[in-house]
């Protein structure tokens, strides 16, 4: 084969690769459109006996769910709330600002094109379409005007029965067809949770220490399931603000972290019984990541 020929086949296998790899990653999603697979499961906690406690389940989150918009340091997911919810997430993770008598859903001081009504009404009518699901959702206020936020959210979801406050740990049949509202700190309505994350976690100067990270926020997930705490853990992470990692965006760090995150959860799949991981939430999750997320239920199915 003459040079030429084959440094013109060399540049095709190149681009060949390149096509396919880019947006095309099962555990890694930056592509606003939504296509599940044909078999895929929308309602997969309809599998879950009714006596699992919450805190022995493992979910797929998604962390700033609504942050869509605002440029690579800020935006943290592609799908819609719709398309999140109907790929498998089953925690959101918003950061809210209470102004007037509205509670807009923000990332730092970047407005997401979303109220908290929005969020509620979305995540309602899924739940009416599929009654065998249950929502959990972090509410974090941005504003000095914390307290305000309480009451203003439980001015949004009034009496309904749908909502759950309580501090109780329920079960999984407690809490079918309802959005469950988790709290810490700040914000006092729900489930109290556990965040392995400690100081600085999510900033990111090096990928590989980020790995590592996790496996530790993961055992202690596992130690701690089954308890009257809710436990999550946030894979997310970003190196904006530092030096060595600023050109690590919530988006890069995802690329490189959620196929091995992916690695990691299989190893277990073997366990009987499996570990219990609790929520983890997650930045631009593809479908086979939730779906390897979800399937660490399956050893008691």
């Amino acid at each position: 084969m003459k040079a030429g020929h084959k440094c013109l086949l060399f540049y095709f296998t190149l681009l060949s690769a390149t096509l396919l790899c880019h947006g095309k990653d099962p555990f890694f999603n930056d592509d606003a459109n939504l296509i599940l697979p044909g078999s895929y499961t929308i309602p997969w906690m309809a599998g879950i006996q009714d006596f699992r406690d919450l805190s022995l389940i493992t979910f797929p989150g998604s962390h700033a769910t609504m942050s869509l918009y605002g440029g690579p340091e800020v935006e943290c997911q592609a799908w819609s709330l719709n398309n999140q919810l109907r790929a498998g997430i089953r925690f959101l993770d918003l950061k809210v600002f209470g102004l007037g008598d509205t509670l807009y859903v923000m990332h730092g001081v970047v407005y997401q094109r979303s109220t908290f009504k929005q969020v509620l009404d979305t995540v309602r009518a899924f739940l009416a379409e599929f009654k065998t699901e249950a929502v959990l959702i972090r509410v974090e206020p941005e504003s000095f005007e914390k307290n305000d936020v309480n009451e203003m959210v439980q001015s949004l979801i009034g009496n309904d029965q749908n909502v759950w406050v309580d501090p109780g740990m329920p079960t999984m049949g407690q809490i079918r067809g309802k959005i469950v509202f988790l709290q810490k700190s700040t914000f006092t309505l729900g489930i109290p949770f556990i965040e392995t994350n400690g100081k600085d976690i999510k900033e990111v100067t090096d990928v590989n220490d980020k790995d590592n990270r996790i496996i530790k926020q993961l055992n202690m997930a596992n130690e701690a399931c089954g308890g009257d705490n809710a436990i999550l853990t946030y894979s997310s992470g970003s190196g904006f603000g530092t030096f060595t990692g600023m050109f690590l965006t919530p988006k890069r760090v995802a690329e490189r972290v959620n196929p091995w995150l992916n690695q990691y959860i299989r190893q277990f799949y073997p366990n009987k019984p499996r570990p219990c991981f609790g929520i983890i939430a997650m930045d631009f999750p593809g479908i086979d990541l939730i779906q390897t997320v979800i399937d660490i239920n399956l050893n008691w199915w």
